[in-house]
Formats: C-alpha cells, structure tokens, sequence
C-alpha cells in the first residue's frame, strides 16, 4: 500500500548563510566597540619602610654575583667559577658560625640560574639565613 511509490523525500538542508552573517555582525561590533591598551610596562608603586635598624648585626657571608655568572666571596681576591667551589668555601667559612647570614648581591644582568646555584651551595653548606642585597635608591622606586 504504498501510495507514494514515484516521490522522493528531499534531503533538509541547513542554511549557513544566515548564520554566516550574523556571525560578521557580531565582528563588526566587537572589532568596533573594543579598546585597544597597549601594555609596555608594569607601574608599580612599592611601598615605603621606615624602620630603625637593628642595634646588633648577625655576621654575614657576602656573595657577589657577575654578570658573567662568577661569584665572588667577600674578602677573597680571585673569583670563584663553580657552583661546587663555592659550595666549598662557604662550607670553610660556616665552620662555627651557623648564625650567619649570607648575602647575595646579585648584578641586575645576572642570570637566574647564577643566583640560584647561590641559595643551592648556601644549602649544600648549612646556611640556612639567605638575604638579598639590593640597591636604596629613591629614583629607582619612583618616589
């Protein structure tokens, strides 16, 4: 009992045309409406500090770091060029004074790694105090 034996169902079709031009609208307002901010730097006001200082000073181990990567221990004239040479001298200058804190004064174009073999030759040695040296300059923190 077919009855419809000679016709043939169409397949539907999905438009995308609409669709294609609503998406262009929504383009052309987003494209439109939005800011464009160019972000070239970050502006960071640091706060102040006006604390007295301390009138006892724990020893301290100063560490200078190059720009080259050398280090260099306060009081010793020939750079040292290892992570494990330094590990050793400050093992030699930890020997009885666990208290003290060793300062990093790193250059500004120094590696990352540079300094953290620093912090990892102060742990290799037993120095547990670290502080970072840094420069106090009013021109530097925009005030």
């Amino acid at each position: 009992m077919n009855f419809r034996r000679g016709l043939r169902r169409e397949e539907p079709e999905i438009n995308f045309i609409p669709l294609i031009d609503v998406l262009l609208v929504i383009l052309i307002f987003l494209m439109v409406s939005t800011t464009y901010a160019k972000f070239t730097e970050l502006q960071v006001d640091l706060p102040g500090a006006s604390a007295e200082k301390p009138g006892t000073r724990a020893s301290e181990i100063v560490v200078a770091v190059s720009a080259q990567g050398e280090y260099l221990l306060e009081g010793s004239g020939a750079p040292i060029a290892s992570v494990a040479a330094l590990t050793a001298a400050l093992s030699r200058l930890a020997i009885g004074n666990r208290e003290a804190v060793l300062v990093i004064r790193a250059d500004a174009a120094a590696r990352h790694q540079a300094v953290i073999g620093v912090l990892d030759a102060a742990r290799q040695a037993g120095l547990p105090r670290v502080s970072f040296a840094a420069r106090s300059d009013p021109a530097a923190t925009g005030r």
